[in-house]
């Protein structure tokens, strides 16, 4: 394939990229959100328990 056909179907491979990267829609942040409150979720149940201090009557 010469070079320049390359060039040519790469630049426009990346058009068509960038035209579909402007049409999707960008992901809702509560998906960010709700992640970090699994991963805080599931680093509470790592956790072992906090230990009390007997109370003396």
């Amino acid at each position: 394939m010469h070079p320049d056909v390359h060039l040519q179907l790469h630049s426009i491979r990346a058009d068509e990229l960038r035209r579909e990267a402007t049409l999707r829609p960008r992901r809702a942040p509560i998906r960010t959100q709700l992640g970090w409150v699994l991963v805080e979720l599931g680093l509470r149940l790592m956790k072992p328990p906090a230990r009390r201090q007997a109370r003396i009557a």
